[in-house]
């Protein structure tokens, strides 16, 4: 079993940045990858970005330089940095494992950007 704890997620002006964590606990082993979606307000789910266990990374066109996944092999946590943010990425973000086949989901952390 695994388990994905979110934090990290607060209010912040337009232009600024927030680093989200993730925390994966159990059987991670041969993970695929970890990630984050994120959900608007009356919109679906969107994907936003996932870094492989190799530590290659992808990300949506629409956060695509501005957003930087990362992971800590020794801390089994993944974070997203976000920068140059928007009101459009105001969002509950969560974070996300696919292992053998199987995804897992955080408890999301929300992002608001406001000013």
């Amino acid at each position: 079993q695994v388990q994905l704890v979110d934090s990290g997620g607060g209010l912040v002006q337009p232009g600024g940045s927030l680093r989200l964590s993730c925390v994966a606990s159990g059987d991670i082993v041969g993970f695929n990858y970890m990630g984050w979606y994120r959900q608007a307000p009356g919109k679906e789910r969107e994907w936003v970005g996932f870094i492989t266990s190799t530590g290659s990374t992808s990300y949506a066109d629409s956060v695509k330089g501005r957003f930087t996944i990362s992971r800590d092999y020794t801390k089994n946590t993944a974070s997203l940095q976000m920068n140059s943010l928007k009101p459009e990425d105001t969002a509950v973000y969560y974070c996300n494992l696919v292992r053998i086949g199987a995804r897992y989901w955080g408890n999301g952390t929300l992002v608001t950007v406001s000013s």
